[in-house]
C-alpha cells in the first residue's frame, strides 16, 4: 500500500497517539522487569518505542544514515533514565518528525532512503516505505510487545484499537 504525505501524517499521528496512551502507563518500579533473559528490560523497550517516531525525521530529512561509520562514531542510542524522560523523548521525536513530514512532498518521499552499518547497506527503499515499515510497523510491533509486558506486570492497559480488559 503506497501512502501519500498526508496519509502518512495521519498514521504517523494516530499511531504515536497510542504508543504514548501505553508509555503514560509504565511505572518507574517496573523498568526493570525483563520476561526473558534475552530480552529487553521494560524500560529498554519503553525508550526503544519512544524512540522509532525520530527515524521518521531521519528518514525525510537525510539521504542515508550509517549507525557505525567506517572511521567516525556510531550512532548514538538514547539511554533509559525514566518513565518521565521516556515520555519527553517520545514528545521530541514526534515533535521533530511532525516537522519534518510538514516540509515533505510525495516526490521526496518516493526517493530511496538508505541505511548501513559500517558501510554496509542494510537495505535501500523509497522513504514512504521506510515509513511504512520501519517507523509505523516497527513501532506497531514493538508497542505490542510493551502491551504483553506491561499486562505481566499487571498493569492496566489503554483501550488502543477498541476497547482493553481493564477499560470498558
Amino acid at each position: 500500500m503506497t501512502l501519500t504525505v498526508a496519509e502518512t501524517r495521519a498514521a504517523f499521528d494516530h499511531e504515536t497517539s497510542l504508543t504514548r496512551r501505553v508509555l503514560e502507563r509504565v511505572p518507574d518500579a517496573a523498568v526493570e522487569f525483563r520476561p526473558h533473559p534475552r530480552s529487553w528490560t521494560l524500560g529498554e523497550l519503553a525508550l526503544h518505542c519512544a524512540n522509532i517516531p525520530l527515524w521518521a525525521a531521519l528518514a525525510v530529512e537525510r539521504d542515508e544514515l550509517d549507525l557505525a561509520p567506517p572511521g567516525g562514531p556510531a550512532f548514538p542510542p538514547p539511554r533509559f533514565e525514566s518513565a518521565p524522560a521516556t515520555l519527553r523523548h517520545l514528545d521530541a521525536s514526534v515533535e521533530r518528525a511532525r516537522r519534518a513530514l510538514a516540509g515533505t512532498s510525495d516526490d521526496h518521499l518516493a526517493q530511496t532512503w538508505t541505511l548501513r552499518h559500517g558501510g554496509h547497506v542494510l537495505f535501500a527503499l523509497p522513504r514512504r516505505q521506510v515509513l511504512r515499515s520501519a517507523v509505523l510497523d516497527h513501532g506497531i510491533h514493538h508497542r505490542g510487545q510493551l502491551t504483553v509486558y506491561l499486562r505481566m506486570c499487571d498493569v492496566a492497559l489503554p483501550a488502543l484499537y477498541g476497547p482493553s480488559a481493564d477499560e470498558r
